[in-house]
């Protein structure tokens, strides 16, 4: 199917990313993959190659460009690659974290982040689950209590993706414990803060290069100079950026089922079984063709909330709509695809056994299916 998202300067990106990826990443992705993370050289490198913090106004040090089609093309040269989880510390930090700081962030902390936000050498994370709450962002329990100019900050947080390497970490805080949505505020802990420590890089099924951390605040001191937007206007701040991360989530979703099926196609045609390709198998055929309508449809939606986005029209219903179609999809695809390679497929030498572990977690985090179709639900006036 032919897509109209894209103009010329994108498809010159895609050349740069691409060029970046196969020559940075792709080589050390499975080494990454045992480490459990990625070396943070390759993230300065992104930085360095123009990767990061696109949207950065000039004066900080970025380009200024807000064109979410630009993150688009590294999340889909990121899943043809084959180096998912390698390539979601970039993805994270431009496409989730950044617009916290472009949004709500003061001039003098853009002094004091935005050139290293944008050249590598400060990776960013945001920390909003816990170990008891999880969509349930106004239930948090970590506290920041204020105390001359400075908060106190103490509890913990689990499941943060770049929880290990991150340098910055946007943390979604309780600065009025009595009250829910409105005694949330965000502030910015930074790396080597005393009482700020990190616990385990999980253990995960998937994305296995992807540091996923435990996140622990013992009495941390952090400057009022460090609170992201309003006090107690977080939950306001973490609802409105919602939609573009979901947004995100989708875009990587639907591209990693575009490689599985492309993988798959490939395969269908070159294996054989009794005297034929598999992919003559009426059954085969059949669903070959139906994954291929599905992904064609999930595109077009796709590309038309990426211009909505652009356009600053992109509503939390659409963005849940497309965050649950895409990973529902993106599993339905990996799966049949998996089954189509028999029992290679279930073999580590074959991308399609990663990619069927690292798919399984995106119909979870970001906001889960069941969570989606609330949103949606309630748009409904249900």
């Amino acid at each position: 199917m032919k897509r109209t998202l894209f103009e010329p300067d994108h498809e010159l990106f895609r050349d740069t990313v691409r060029t970046f990826i196969q020559r940075e990443i792709a080589p050390n992705h499975l080494t990454w993959e045992g480490e459990g993370l990625v070396d943070k050289a390759m993230f300065r490198s992104a930085g360095e190659q123009g990767l990061l913090g696109m949207a950065v106004p000039e004066r900080y040090g970025g380009s200024g460009v807000g064109d979410f089609r630009f993150n688009v093309v590294i999340s889909e040269e990121t899943m043809a690659a084959d180096v998912f989880g390698s390539g979601m510390c970039i993805t994270l930090h431009n496409d989730v974290c950044l617009p916290y700081f472009t949004e709500f962030a003061t001039e003098s902390q853009m002094e004091r982040w935005g050139p290293g936000l944008v050249d590598g050498s400060l990776m960013a994370a945001i920390a909003m689950t816990e170990p008891g709450a999880g969509s349930d962002l106004a239930g948090i329990s970590t506290t920041a209590l204020r105390v001359g100019d400075h908060y106190i900050v103490n509890g913990s947080k689990t499941f943060i993706t770049n929880g290990i390497n991150s340098d910055l970490v946007i943390t979604a805080v309780k600065t009025d414990p009595t009250q829910r949505h409105t005694g949330v505020s965000l502030l910015v802990v930074e790396d080597g803060m005393a009482g700020f420590s990190r616990g385990r890089n999980l253990d995960k099924i998937g994305l296995h290069s992807q540091d996923t951390a435990e996140l622990f605040f013992d009495d941390v001191h952090v400057s009022v100079d460090n609170l992201l937007g309003d006090e107690g206007k977080g939950f306001y701040h973490l609802v409105h950026n919602l939609p573009q991360e979901r947004l995100s989530l989708a875009v990587g979703s639907l591209a990693h089922a575009q490689t599985a099926f492309r993988w798959t196609l490939e395969y269908v045609k070159e294996r054989t079984a009794f005297g034929a390709p598999i992919g003559s198998n009426q059954v085969i055929r059949h669903r070959m063709a139906e994954m291929r309508t599905e992904l064609d449809v999930g595109q077009a939606f796709l590309d038309a909330q990426v211009e909505r986005l652009n356009e600053g029209e992109l509503g939390a219903d659409d963005a849940a709509k497309a965050k649950w179609w895409c990973s529902e999809l993106e599993k339905r695809v990996v799966d049949s695809c998996l089954q189509f390679f028999g029992g290679w497929g279930y073999m580590e030498e074959y991308p399609i056994a990663r990619a069927y572990r690292d798919a399984r977690v995106q119909t979870i985090y970001g906001g889960t299916t069941e969570i989606m179709k609330e949103i949606i639900g309630k748009g409904l006036g249900l």
